[in-house]
């Protein structure tokens, strides 16, 4: 009986050992891009030590680098589902953890599953009240959910992006108030958590400048649909000020989950946050406007992705105003633990302004960030 006792602790340590050295295997594989080699080697690692909770969260990462959100095909849906599967084990064995919860919360709004994405995102602030991210992500879900039905509410009361409000009274008008004010009134709270997490949360004051413009519409008479109105324009200046701010001030964010889409264009007479296609806009190569930069603040390495080792290329889509100041962000592609702290990064950039016939333009380029672990 002692002899088996002995047999079976030395099999078990074989086998813990085995583990280890795939998990280890696994990391250098990870953090050299190769994450479907990555994924085979975590889930030896797993297989050798179920209980290993770092093994599963690399697995589930590792399946989650391959993801592309908005693509249809069957490969990136299975992979999808590979990663949720493995992000819910990872949830089975620590049930608030933060990375598990922000990952599933941004791989259903990638899917726009919106119902299962806000209760993602409604854990993730049950374990950390403090998550700015999280709560702006709400806000971003029930713009999203609104948006839509608005805009048919619109054009079938003959209603042209810039004509003004409210919507005329009627059936469809109420039958938009009636499902749909509570889920504004949701997401306005949500936002004004994000910004008393961090008053200079930009993107959440676009949103809210969004949301409040939109609602003006359900109004019943013009001087409510003006005070809404008032009320918007007055959070795109203050988020004109944030962004300023953030231009001369270093302001360090921890991880996010990665960033929902940016706000639609603007109708023309309400002056939104977010800037109109300009005429005087030309496509420049990053290679070529990477000699323009004057200013680059670099990125700072998020903690929890830098704890996880994640590394790698975050891809950008970036338009410089005329003035040589970064105007727009829009993640491409990319570790999506790594998105948010490079458009951050990028948006505190300054370029050499760019001249076409002696006068300034708009100019549509990309760039690529870089996040490098180093060796404790």
């Amino acid at each position: 009986m002692r002899l088996l006792v002995l047999v079976s602790v030395a099999v078990g340590a074989l086998v813990a050992q085995d583990g280890r050295v795939w998990l280890n295997q696994g990391v250098t594989e990870f953090k050299s891009g190769n994450y479907p080699q990555a994924v085979a080697d975590f889930q030896k690692a797993v297989d050798s030590d179920p209980s290993n909770a770092t093994a599963r969260l690399y697995l589930a990462t590792a399946w989650m680098q391959q993801y592309i959100p908005g693509a249809e095909s069957p490969e990136n849906l299975a992979i999808a589902a590979a990663a949720e599967r493995e992000f819910l084990k990872v949830l089975d064995v620590e049930p608030r953890n933060e990375t598990g919860l922000a990952y599933l919360a941004s791989l259903k709004l990638n899917e726009k599953k919106w119902d299962e994405s806000e209760s993602w995102y409604r854990k993730l602030v049950a374990a950390n009240p403090g998550n700015s991210t999280a709560w702006y992500s709400m806000g971003f879900i029930a713009w999203s959910r609104y948006y839509p039905p608005y805009m048919a509410a619109r054009q079938a009361a003959g209603l042209k992006p810039a004509d003004p409000g409210p919507l005329p009274a009627g059936a469809a008008k109420e039958q938009l108030r009636s499902k749909y004010s509570l889920v504004v009134d949701s997401g306005l709270y949500a936002l004004q958590q994000a910004l008393a997490i961090d008053p200079q949360y930009d993107d959440a004051m676009a949103y809210m400048n969004l949301l409040i413009r939109e609602r003006a519409d359900l109004r019943d008479n013009a001087a409510d649909y003006q005070r809404d109105i008032a009320e918007a324009n007055a959070w795109v200046d203050k988020a004109m000020a944030a962004k300023k701010a953030k231009a001369q001030h270093s302001a360090a964010m921890g991880f996010a989950a990665p960033p929902p889409p940016p706000p639609p264009p603007p109708r023309p007479d309400q002056g939104d946050v977010v800037d109109r296609e300009p005429v005087g806009r030309i496509r420049v190569s990053g290679e070529a406007m990477a000699n323009m930069v004057v200013r680059h603040e670099p990125p700072v390495y998020p903690p929890d992705a830098k704890k996880a080792g994640i590394s790698g290329s975050v891809m950008l889509s970036v338009v410089v105003g005329e003035d040589g100041a970064v105007k727009e962000v829009t993640f491409r592609e990319g570790p999506q633990a790594l998105a948010q702290a490079a458009m951050d990064a990028v948006r505190k950039w300054t370029y050499k302004p760019t001249l076409l016939n002696d006068e300034p333009v708009q100019v549509e380029t990309s760039v690529t960030v870089n996040f490098t672990l180093q060796e404790e």
